[in-house]
């Protein structure tokens, strides 16, 4: 049961599918159904939803934008079916967050996975990366939330200031009865990519960037990151509670005496007129 308008249910399935060949066998109707009703729904609000490519039906700016309605709407709809319908069949609520492999492993998946014994209709899709925008997919409408740094939240969003993500300079644990300038000075850093400057921007801080060689490794991705560096690749700069237990464990060493970098974090969406109970509690777990 769908209490989505016909067009809205044909506009969705086009999205889901990128055909209106699946999107007919998906609702049960014939191409042309199909058709009548997006052209339908485009008359109705003016505007052109879809581009015809190889790829498929691709999306318009004004199509993401109805595509992120229609999301609220059907969030809305999950609570308000559950609530009618009482016991009856189970109704899937799906939540996509996007944010970086470190704050998410570290802060969002334990603090989301705590109000799953209540919310038991609840499904969580974690959209982790340290490349692609969180604050991309957010606007692409392929997420419900994106944990951004700060300064990237823009006045269309609503936010949530979280707590500072906390960083630390870090080593391989063989390292550790070596002097700092020593392993500046031999060794190279590991970053994320080219572009990610982090590492040389906590040198600088502590007014130590003119011990350092000024080119170093890139992986793009945190686990791979570690491992660099445990097997004496290089050091970097990494979110505290990230490395805790690799520290706990002797692979890595905090090289710089526990001096810290910190960047604020904020958990942001798009605004909702009416947000359900489940996306209150998600937006209060979060910090």
């Amino acid at each position: 049961m769908s209490l989505l308008l016909p067009e809205l249910e044909a506009f969705i399935s086009v999205v889901k599918h990128s055909t209106i060949h699946a999107a007919a066998k998906d609702i049960g109707l014939t191409q042309t159904g199909v058709t009548q009703r997006i052209r339908a729904l485009e008359k109705k609000i003016g505007v052109t939803l879809f581009i015809r490519s190889r790829k498929g039906m691709t999306l318009t700016i004004e199509g993401k934008n109805l595509l992120r309605y229609c999301q609220r709407v059907q969030d809305i709809e999950g609570e308000t079916l559950s609530l009618i319908n009482g016991l009856g069949k189970e109704h899937i609520i799906q939540i996509n967050i996007a944010g970086s492999s470190s704050i998410m492993r570290s802060r969002v998946i334990p603090n989301t996975s705590g109000i799953l014994s209540t919310y038991k209709d609840l499904v969580f899709d974690y959209y982790i990366t340290d490349i692609d925008s969180p604050l991309r997919k957010l606007k692409l409408g392929d997420v419900d939330f994106a944990v951004m740094p700060t300064y990237e939240v823009v006045n269309e969003l609503d936010s949530k200031v979280l707590e500072p993500e906390i960083y630390i300079m870090i080593a391989p644990h063989a390292w550790k009865n070596r002097e700092l300038k020593d392993i500046l000075k031999n060794e190279r850093f590991v970053d994320f990519n080219m572009n990610d400057k982090f590492t040389l921007e906590y040198l600088k801080k502590y007014h130590l960037d003119n011990f350092a060689r000024k080119e170093g490794h890139h992986v793009n991705n945190t686990d791979a990151l570690v491992s660099m560096v445990i097997n004496e690749q290089g050091y970097s700069v990494l979110s505290k509670k990230f490395v805790e237990p690799y520290i706990k464990r002797k692979e890595l060493i905090d090289i710089n005496d526990g001096k810290v970098a910190k960047i604020g974090f904020a958990l942001a969406w798009y605004p909702r007129h009416e947000m359900p109970k489940y996306f209150k509690e998600i937006i209060r777990v979060i910090n």
